[in-house]
């Protein structure tokens, strides 16, 4: 039997202040599979970011377990977070998080530069030069972000988050920014990438893309709308 690549089990996440308690997750229970593509829902403000947040260890939670590959994210330093944040996970937001002073390969070679294990320059750039190809970028190397469009700022985020070969991506509002003929670009790219193996949990809003996932997942009031794992809410 397949082991699940993520699993939550009873999670919340509480904010607090010193006059109130937020509560954003409540008794969250997920599991993703490898080669798994989740697609979460809801209205604004029901957790959805979050869970996301959460999942790709930019939060703690409140309670509950966390297990990534097995490995409890509880028990971890963080020191060793940042290491599986960066070997085993990458990250698609709506702002494209690019840096405007550098090219687009060196924006894509970044995570490489502070991976676990040393890179040599030629590799880093053979492997951002690669990924680019993926997204069909190739051709725009050398520019800089702000003489691109905004779907291909969003392609070279995805090539970024690729570079280091993650085993899972997290994907939040990616086409948030966009067209809707860019967004359905981006979209198309996500689903090429699934069915090349990678993971991907994907937050957005738009039902059409949704409904491009293997399963479609509903939040409500910090509460997850399904079962652990399987079948579609």
């Amino acid at each position: 039997m397949t082991t699940a690549q993520i699993s939550l089990r009873n999670v919340s996440k509480v904010f607090e202040t010193d006059t109130m308690e937020t509560h954003a997750l409540r008794d969250i229970s997920l599991d993703i599979m490898p080669g798994d593509y989740v697609a979460i829902t809801g209205p604004s403000g029901c957790g959805k970011s979050t869970l996301l947040s959460i999942l790709g260890l930019l939060d703690s939670i409140s309670a509950g377990e966390y297990q990534l590959d097995g490995q409890n994210m509880a028990a971890i330093s963080l020191d060793q977070t940042a290491l599986i944040r960066n070997h085993k996970l990458g990250f698609i937001f709506q702002s494209f998080n690019l840096i405007d002073e550098i090219s687009v390969l060196d924006n894509v070679m970044l995570p490489l530069r502070y991976a676990a294990k040393p890179v040599s320059n030629e590799q880093m750039y053979q492997q951002a030069k690669s990924c680019l190809a993926k997204v069909g970028l190739s051709h725009r190397e050398s520019h800089k972000p702000a003489q691109l469009s905004g779907g291909q700022q969003q392609r070279v985020a995805i090539a970024r988050a690729l570079v280091a070969d993650p085993k899972v991506l997290l994907v939040d509002e990616p086409t948030g920014n966009l067209d809707s003929q860019s967004g359905n670009q981006v979209m198309e790219l996500l689903s090429e990438l699934n069915l090349q193996g990678t993971t991907i949990c994907l937050v957005t809003h738009d039902s059409r893309y949704a409904d491009m996932a293997k399963r479609k997942l509903q939040m409500l009031d910090g509460t997850l709308l399904h079962a652990p794992s399987g079948e579609n809410a």
